[in-house]
């Protein structure tokens, strides 16, 4: 007797439309746009070629600053349900993820990170008498700070009744940084047609597809504890803490390397590689290997290479776009800081476009609209 392939299942069904919240971005930062003039009563300006990607950078006049604020997402309610099926805590990981939400995406404009602020909203004051989960969040904070290099200033940890659900948390970041000197600056301005792309490999979901992820366990028999892999259940691979990129790009720096574009592969998954508005095309002749949980969800889910490399980083948690003469070397730096990473493509002249050559997966400009 054969099985019958699963029903698909799409993000949007999931509760995530970015069709819907898309819009509300691009109208947002029409809006912060018109407050840049502000600036100047200080005597600073922005970069405007930092608006619309993932991290603000203004001139302060001898260096550049860039910030961002990223929230966690639903990471940690498998975290919490984790805890309810095996009795053991994995608040110290879910903090790298937060954290990383927010580092990942400041590194892309070329900024050293300096200082995060937490921001730890629950539910009621009860979340916090559980002592050793408030334990490991603190714990896994400063470790990631430390894998960093950056200075934890501070935070907020409200308890919001009737905002936030009983029992629960929402975490987020912010982290700022310096660019320093200003040649770090990374906004695509020298990203050009010959340019090589080196992909970073994720360490497994990160924190991007998990209101999908936690869909699907309504579908499997044994749900968080279902064996996706010899000895690996699906709610443990879920929870591996995401990758940390800052070590490499700074790395990268010592070594010489000014990427001409960084883009964190997080919410829209590979379209991601399209971020910047100029018109190029990308090429990808090499694909990583896909951790085991998420070609886990990509089959359950019944999603096509399209759709699992639209939604999910697919084993690429990172892209940076630099000069064909340092790629291999790129490569070699990521990969001695514990990052494997690859050779993986190149920019083209052509129409703005995603080609996955292994895939047989085209992306074109109107699949992700940021602007």
């Amino acid at each position: 007797m054969t099985t019958a392939p699963p029903s698909p299942l799409s993000y949007e069904q999931a509760g995530v439309n970015y069709d819907l919240i898309d819009p509300l971005k691009v109208a947002a930062q029409r809006a912060a746009r018109d407050t840049a003039g502000n600036l100047a009563a200080h005597g600073f300006s922005e970069i405007a070629a930092s608006r619309g990607e993932s991290a603000y950078v203004i001139d302060v006049g001898p260096f550049l600053l860039a910030s961002i604020v990223e929230c966690l997402g639903s990471k940690a309610l498998v975290a919490d349900e984790m805890t309810r099926l095996t009795g053991r805590s994995y608040y110290a990981g879910i903090a790298q993820d937060t954290i990383a939400m927010a580092v990942n995406d400041l590194i892309t404009v070329g900024a050293t990170p300096l200082v995060v602020q937490a921001y730890w909203a629950a539910g009621g004051s009860e979340w916090f008498a559980d002592a050793a989960r408030s334990q490991a969040l603190v714990e896994g904070w400063k470790r990631a700070c430390d894998i960093c290099g950056v200075a934890w200033g501070g935070g907020e940890t409200p308890a919001l009744a009737g905002i936030v659900e009983a029992g629960r948390i929402d975490l987020a970041a912010s982290c700022t940084g310096i660019v320093n000197p200003k040649s770090r600056l990374s906004v695509g301005d020298k990203l050009a047609p010959g340019d090589a792309i080196v992909l970073l490999a994720s360490s497994g979901i990160h924190a991007n597809g998990l209101s999908l992820a936690r869909k699907l366990v309504e579908r499997l028999p044994q749900g968080y504890l279902t064996e996706i892999a010899p000895g690996l259940g699906y709610g443990e691979a879920l929870l591996t803490p995401t990758a940390l990129y800052s070590p490499v790009t700074e790395a990268l720096w010592q070594a010489g390397i000014v990427p001409h574009y960084s883009a964190n592969i997080t919410g829209h998954g590979w379209r991601k590689l399209l971020r910047h508005p100029a018109v190029h095309g990308y090429r990808i002749h090499t694909v990583p290997p896909v951790p085991a949980v998420l070609q886990f969800i990509a089959d359950q889910a019944g999603h096509d290479a399209r759709e699992a490399y639209s939604t999910l980083n697919m084993g690429a948690g990172f892209a940076l776009f630099v000069a064909a003469a340092d790629a291999e070397r790129t490569a070699e730096v990521a990969r001695a800081q514990g990052i494997d990473a690859w050779v993986a493509g190149s920019v083209e002249a052509g129409p703005k476009q995603l080609t996955i050559e292994p895939i047989g997966v085209c992306f074109g400009d109107d699949e992700l609209q940021l602007r």
